[in-house]
């Protein structure tokens, strides 16, 4: 102990701080263990003041390190926003000109085929007229030999000097009179109708190439329809398949709730001169069918969660699996305080208020059983039964609950059992 002072003192030697007033002179003596703890106190405190700095520092650089970053990200998802915007309004401008091209190509063979028909019908009328004509010719022919036998057979007599009873001469020659008249009107209608059925069938040969003509060509244009459907379709139906949905019942489904009608709606229904289904009409009709399948794919992509929660920049901090020991049923997206959230489709608020570990929650219930969870929010937008549409903001990220940092936990259910959201969210991105 003695030992230890003496060292002390060497280095921390005793002092004493005079304190001088108007009538008296009082000092303070300052111990070496005194000095001791007040220099290992000064020393920690500047030490402290130090690193404090140091760390403050660090966070300043860190967080303009930060918004830089979160600036080049906004950009980056700007720019692939405009440019997924401008592909989505190529393939609807080139699915509106399809469809233009395949009426007009519809009303085309429909106003052809009405030509045809009404070529063939006039075809047989004539065939029908020739055949009456010549039925005609040759009966006047037969009554005009059989009216010249008999001429000459009262020509013979008259000029044996015989009389014919019941006929007088001016009879006879009135009558052949009028048989030359009819042979002439009789062979000039054979004429007049031969002449118009060479023109009927000319008139014929060239609608049925025109025909042929217009048939290739609707061809190529159903090809292109058809192709532009199967383009169209495909990426629709794989995106359902990998999100684990059963593609036939989500059209039957959406089927059943747009189902109303007006007026008379059937299938288009052409028919060939023969009365057999025309070829073409059955093409049509697959293709409306693939139109009418696209259009329940619209209405069911809307109702289903393949779109971003968080769309402003974000980093995605833990995804869906277990954690520690325990299901993390959710992915997280981290952001500042008061980012937007979105809801991902269209569906019905059935709660939004505090649950504990959640913090501020809100659930939807979308079409086909799917149920979709926003966590640890900051504020609540919407209140329970409020039916709300895709992309509409529906709160902001916070902090509240069990949470280590601002972030969204959500969550996406199907028939209660926790699925990855972005398996729907990945399906999403291949289409839209």
């Amino acid at each position: 102990m003695l030992s230890l002072h003496g060292t002390l003192e060497r280095w921390f030697p005793e002092r004493r701080l005079f304190l001088r007033s108007d009538t008296e002179t009082r000092f303070i003596r300052l111990k070496p263990e005194t000095q001791l703890i007040a220099w290992a106190g000064s020393t920690l405190l500047i030490g402290w003041t130090i690193v404090a700095t140091a760390i403050i520092l660090m966070d300043s650089i860190g967080a303009g390190n930060f918004r830089a970053q979160a600036a080049r990200d906004k950009m980056i998802y700007e720019d692939r926003l405009n440019a997924m915007s401008s592909e989505r309004d190529l393939r609807a401008a080139e699915a509106v000109a399809a469809q233009e091209r395949f009426s007009a190509a519809l009303a085309q063979i429909s106003v052809m085929q009405t030509e045809l028909l009404s070529s063939e019908d006039r075809r047989r009328e004539l065939q029908t007229g020739l055949e009456v004509v010549h039925n005609t010719l040759r009966r006047v022919m037969a009554e005009r030999e059989m009216a010249r036998n008999e001429a000459a057979t009262m020509l013979a007599a008259l000029e044996n000097g015989e009389s014919v009873p019941g006929l007088m001469n001016t009879e006879l020659a009135s009558t052949l009179d009028i048989l030359a008249d009819a042979l002439a009107e009789t062979a000039a209608e054979r004429d007049r109708i031969a002449t118009d059925a060479a023109f009927a069938l000319e008139q014929a040969a060239e609608l049925e190439l025109e025909l042929r003509l217009t048939a290739e060509r609707n061809d190529e244009i159903f090809r292109q329809l058809e192709d532009a459907m199967l383009v169209s379709v495909q990426p629709l139906d794989n995106m359902f398949r990998a999100a684990g949905l059963n593609t036939e019942s989500l059209l039957a489904a959406v089927r059943r709730g747009y189902s109303g009608q007006g007026g008379p709606l059937t299938p288009l229904q052409f028919m060939t001169p023969g009365g057999t289904p025309d070829p073409d009409s059955a093409r049509a009709n697959e293709i409306l069918g693939a139109m009418d399948r696209i259009n329940l794919y619209r209405i069911a992509a809307e109702r289903a969660p393949f779109d971003m929660p968080v769309r402003a920049p974000h980093r995605m901090t833990s995804g869906f699996g277990t954690r520690w020991g325990r299901l993390h049923a959710g992915t997280d997206f981290a952001a500042p305080i008061g980012t937007p959230i979105y809801a991902t489709a269209d569906g019905v608020v059935i709660e939004a208020g505090w649950r504990s570990g959640y913090g501020r929650l809100i659930r939807i219930q979308h079409e086909f059983g799917i149920e979709t969870r926003y966590a640890h929010l900051n504020v609540i937008r919407v209140n329970v039964g409020q039916r709300v549409s895709r992309g509409e903001r529906i709160g902001d990220i916070g902090n509240s609950g069990r949470s280590t940092g601002p972030h969204l936990h959500y969550e996406v259910r199907v028939g209660g059992q926790p699925v990855d959201p972005m398996i729907y969210i990945r399906a999403g991105r291949d289409v839209f």
